[in-house]
C-alpha cells in the first residue's frame, strides 16, 4: 500500500492518550462526521450517533435499529434474469437524543458558544458517553452543563440520557426541550428540512427513498411516557418509540408536552438560583417488528420505559459497568509499551462489544449500528472478521450470529435456484435474506460468501464444541453450501480430471468474474471437505438426528463421496516459473498497474477509474491469495507463503478496509516484523485517524475484528486444529508485552506474550489442549505452558 503512510496516532493536543477512554478536549465542527462515529454508542440492536443533545451542529443525525429497513425497487439500466430486484436500506428512526437547552432564552449551540471548558469522553469500562462544558452565555453568566448518554448493553430496547444545568454566577431561567423527532422524513420541529437532516444533506438521496418512509400510526401519552408509532410504507415493518422524562430540582419546574405525527416534545422550564442544579433524566425506548401492530409495540415500549423509570438511572449505570466488567475480563488485550496503541486497541474491542451485545439472532452490519453506511447491509465481513472474535470471547453471541445465517437458508436456497444451482447461495449483501447487490460482478459473483459462513461455523464449533448446534442447524448449512459448490464446479474435459469453478469473483473486487479464483477454490475445497467429514460425524454420533437432517434436506449419502471427490480434484492455480499461486487463471496475463504514473489522490481507484480500466490490470483492492493463506494456511508451504506475499503485497492498494489486518497477519507469519506492525497500525487506527476518509459513514466493524485477529493470529501465531490450539509467538520489538484471554470449550486461558515467546495459564475452567510440535500438552492453573519463540 505505497500511497498510505503509517499512522502515528491521534493528535494528542485534542485527543489525549488515556488507556481506558477516548477523550476529546477541544470542540471542532470541521470533522463532525468522524467524531459522530467515533463516539457513537450501540448495543447491537440500537445505535446512536454522537450528535450533540442540542441537535445542531451535526454532520449526519442518526439513530439506527439493527434490521429495521425499508425496501425499494432496484432500477437496472438493462434488466436481465436473476438480477436483484429489491433494495433494502436501514431506516434512520426517530431521534430521541434531542434535549435542546436555552439559558436566559439563548440556545446552546456548540459551533458558536463561548466555551471556557470542554471535554467529551467515552469510558470503555463504564459504557457511558459524557460531556462537560463551562458556557459563558451572551449575558455574561457562566453555566456548567454536564450530560451523559448510555445505550444499554443489558436491556436491548433502552437508552438513557441525563443533563445537569448549574448557573454559577446568578439565577437564570432554564428551558430544556426534550424531543423525539422523525428526521427520516425530513423536517425539524419548525418544519425546516436542512435542520432535521444535518447540513442540508438529504440522506434519502443515498438511500434511494423518493417518498415518505415512516407512516404515522399512533401518538400515545400515558402516565410519564410519550410514544409514537409508525409503519414502513413498503417493507411493512413496524416501530414504536418513546421517552420518559424525570426532573430533579430544588426549584419549581413545569413540563408541557405536545404530540404530532413526526414529533413529541416536552418543554421543561425551571428558574434555579446560582449554584443550584437542575437534573433531567430521559429514558428512551425502541421496539420493532416485521409485522406486529404498532399498538402492541407501543405497549411494549411503555412497559420498558415504566420499568426503567421505576428502577432508576443509577441501576442502569451499575448494570452497564457490570456487563462491561465481565466483557473485559474475557476480551481485554493488555498491551504494554505504547499507551496510544493500547487506547486504540481497547477502542476497537469496545466497538466489537457494541456491535454484538444484543443482536438477538440478527446479523452484524458492515457499520454495525453506528451509521447508515452500506445501507445497513450484512456482508461476509461478520463471518470472516467478527465471528472468530466472538467464538473465543463471547460464544453465545457467536451462536446467535450462526443462527441468523441458518434462518436465512430458505432465501439462500431460492437464490441458488434462481441462479440455476442446487443447494443454497447466501446473498452478497442483504438485510432480509434477499440479495440486494445491484452490481452482480462485484456482488452476486462473490460465491465465496458460502465458504465464509462455513468458516465461521467451524470456528464456532471448534471454540465451543457445541455439537447440539451442529445437529440441529449446522448440518443443514453444511449440506446446502456444499451442494452449491458441487453443482457450480465441473470436471475438466482435457483428461486432467481436475475440478474447476468458473465465472466468480474473489475477495479482490478489482478483478471480477474470473475462472478458478485461487481464494474461492481453496475455500470451496475446505467447505466441501468439512461438510462431508462433519456430516459423517453426525451420522455416527447421533443417527436419529442425522435421519431427521436427511429427511429435511433430501440428502443422499452418496453426495458426501461426491463432495470429497470434488475437493480432492479441486484445481488450485500455480505458476511453476514464478512459483506463486496466480489470483486466477488469467491474472498473470493482465497488464501491470502504472504505480508511478498514478497520483496518490487517485485512490481509492473505484472512485476515480471506470471498472473496466481497473479490471484490465494487475492491481488489487484487497488481499486475496494472501487471505487464503491466512484462513487455510496449512495448505501452503512456508516458501509458497513468502513468495505469494512478496508478489501480491506490492500490487495491493488497500482500498478495502478489510485488507490491512490480513496483510499484517501474514507478514508476521513470514517474518516481516516491521511490515506486520505497519499494517497492524493501519487497521488499528483506520477509523480513529480516518485513514480511508469515510469514517463519517460509520465504524468499520470488520476491521475492528481484524485488529483482534492481528494480535491473536498474527503476533501470537495462534492456529486452531480442532483437537488443540497451537501458537507461534512473535511479539514485535515495538511493544514490551501483550496479554489476552481465549475462551475454549468453556475454559479461559491467559496468553502472555514477551519477546522470547509466550506463557499460557489456565484462568478458569478445565484444562486446555495446546500442541507443541507433535505433542499435545494440557494447560492447567497448576501447570502453565511455556512456548519459546
Amino acid at each position: 500500500m505505497k500511497h498510505r503512510p503509517t499512522p502515528t496516532g491521534l493528535p494528542q493536543h485534542r485527543f489525549p492518550v488515556d488507556r481506558w477512554r477516548l477523550v476529546e478536549t477541544e470542540y471542532d465542527d470541521n470533522d463532525l462526521g468522524v467524531t459522530e462515529s467515533l463516539f457513537a454508542l450501540g448495543n447491537g440492536y440500537l445505535g446512536m450517533r454522537a450528535n450533540p443533545e442540542e441537535g445542531r451542529n451535526a454532520h449526519s443525525h442518526g439513530t439506527f435499529l439493527n434490521g429495521f429497513h425499508e425496501t425499494w425497487e432496484i432500477k437496472h439500466a438493462e434488466e436481465a434474469y436473476g438480477f436483484a430486484t429489491t433494495g433494502q436500506t436501514i431506516v434512520n428512526v426517530p431521534d430521541g437524543k434531542l434535549m435542546k437547552l436555552y439559558v436566559d432564552d439563548e440556545p446552546l449551540l456548540l459551533g458558536t458558544a463561548d466555551l471556557t471548558e470542554y471535554e467529551r469522553s467515552i469510558d470503555f469500562r463504564a459504557g457511558v458517553l459524557r460531556r462537560d462544558l463551562l458556557w459563558r452565555t451572551p449575558s455574561g453568566n457562566r453555566v456548567k452543563v454536564s450530560s451523559t448518554r448510555l445505550v444499554s448493553l443489558v436491556h436491548r430496547h433502552l437508552a438513557m440520557m441525563t443533563i445537569e444545568i448549574t448557573p454559577l454566577d446568578a439565577p437564570a431561567p432554564i428551558v430544556v426541550s426534550s424531543q423525539l423527532l422523525n428526521r427520516q422524513d425530513g423536517e425539524d420541529e419548525y418544519h425546516v428540512r436542512s435542520a432535521a437532516l444535518g447540513e442540508g444533506k438529504d440522506p434519502r438521496k443515498a438511500s434511494k427513498f423518493t417518498e415518505r418512509v415512516l407512516e404515522p400510526r399512533l401518538q400515545q401519552r400515558e402516565e410519564g411516557s410519550v410514544v409514537l408509532g409508525y409503519r414502513c410504507r413498503n417493507s411493512g415493518m413496524t416501530l414504536a418509540c418513546g421517552y420518559w422524562n424525570h426532573v430533579d430540582a430544588a426549584c419549581e419546574t413545569r413540563i408541557e408536552t405536545t404530540l404530532e405525527d413526526d414529533i413529541a416534545k416536552s418543554v421543561i422550564t425551571a428558574h434555579p438560583d446560582a449554584g443550584e442544579t437542575v437534573t433531567i433524566t430521559k429514558f428512551v425506548s425502541y421496539h420493532t417488528s416485521r409485522g406486529v401492530p404498532p399498538e402492541e409495540l407501543a405497549d411494549r415500549c411503555a412497559r420498558t420505559l415504566r420499568r426503567a423509570a421505576d428502577e432508576g438511572g443509577a441501576r442502569l449505570v451499575a448494570e452497564q459497568g457490570q456487563w462491561l466488567g465481565d466483557y473485559w475480563a474475557a476480551s481485554d488485550i493488555e498491551l504494554r509499551g505504547n499507551d496510544g496503541d493500547q487506547q486504540a486497541l481497547r477502542w476497537n474491542l469496545f466497538q466489537l462489544a457494541q456491535a454484538s451485545a444484543r443482536t438477538h439472532e440478527q446479523g452484524i452490519a458492515a457499520k454495525a449500528v453506528t451509521a447508515g453506511g452500506y445501507d445497513g447491509h450484512y456482508f461476509w465481513d461478520t463471518e470472516v472478521y467478527v465471528a472468530p472474535f466472538l467464538a473465543y470471547n463471547n460464544p453465545e453471541a457467536a451462536r446467535k450470529v450462526m443462527r441468523f445465517r441458518w434462518k436465512m437458508l430458505d432465501a439462500a436456497r431460492q437464490r441458488a435456484s434462481m441462479l440455476s444451482e442446487r443447494g443454497a447461495l447466501y446473498p452478497w449483501r442483504t438485510i432480509n435474506g434477499e440479495e440486494a447487490s445491484a452490481y452482480y460482478a462485484a456482488g452476486t459473483a462473490q460465491y465465496h460468501i458460502n465458504a465464509a459462513v462455513v468458516f465461521a461455523l467451524r470456528r464456532y464449533l471448534d471454540a465451543t464444541g457445541d455439537v447440539e448446534f451442529l445437529a440441529h442447524e449446522g448440518a443443514e448449512m453444511l449440506i446446502e453450501t456444499a451442494r452449491l459448490w458441487a453443482d457450480l464446479g465441473f470436471y475438466a474435459t482435457n483428461g486432467s480430471d481436475s475440478f474447476h469453478i468458473h465465472r466468480v469473483t474473489g475477495p479482490d473486487e478489482y478483478t471480477t468474474v474470473v475462472n478458478d479464483n485461487t481464494y474461492t477454490n481453496v475455500m470451496a475445497r475446505f467447505n466441501l471437505r468439512y461438510a462431508a467429514r462433519t456430516v459423517r460425524f453426525l451420522a455416527e454420533w447421533n443417527p436419529e438426528q442425522f435421519a431427521h437432517v436427511q429427511r429435511s434436506t433430501g440428502l443422499d449419502i452418496g453426495e458426501l463421496d461426491e463432495w470429497d471427490a470434488a475437493a480432492d480434484a479441486m484445481y488450485i492455480p500455480f505458476d511453476n516459473d514464478l512459483e506463486i499461486h496466480p489470483q486466477d487463471s488469467e491474472f498473470l496475463d493482465l497488464e501491470p498497474w502504472d504505480w508511478d504514473g498514478v497520483a496518490a489522490d487517485k485512490y481509492p481507484l473505484l472512485l476515480n477509474y471506470h471498472p473496466l480500466v481497473i479490471y484490465r490490470h494487475q492491481v488489487l483492492k484487497q488481499a486475496d491469495v494472501v487471505l487464503a493463506m491466512f484462513l487455510r494456511g496449512e495448505h501452503f508451504s512456508e516458501e509458497q507463503k513468502r513468495r505469494n506475499f512478496d508478489y501480491y503485497d506490492p500490487i495491493t492498494t488497500g482500498d478495502s478496509s478489510l485488507s490491512a489486518c490480513v496483510q499484517s497477519i501474514v507478514a508476521a507469519g513470514v517474518g516481516y516484523e516491521d511490515l506486520a506492525v505497519d499494517y497492524f497500525r493501519q487497521a488499528l487506527y483506520l477509523d480513529l485517524c480516518d485513514l480511508h476518509g469515510n469514517t463519517s459513514d460509520g465504524v468499520h466493524i470488520a476491521s475492528a475484528g481484524g485488529v483482534w485477529a492481528g494480535i491473536v493470529y498474527g503476533f501470537a501465531g495462534m492456529v486452531e486444529r480442532g483437537d488443540r490450539m497451537e501458537f507461534a509467538p512473535r511479539l514485535p520489538a515495538v511493544w514490551d508485552s501483550v496479554t489476552f484471554h481465549l475462551t475454549r470449550h468453556g475454559s479461559r486461558v491467559r496468553v502472555e506474550l514477551d519477546h522470547d515467546g509466550c506463557t499460557l495459564t489456565l484462568a478458569d475452567g478445565l484444562g486446555v489442549p495446546v500442541g507443541i510440535e507433535d505433542r499435545i500438552h494440557v494447560v492447567t492453573a497448576d501447570e502453565p505452558l511455556r512456548i519459546e519463540r
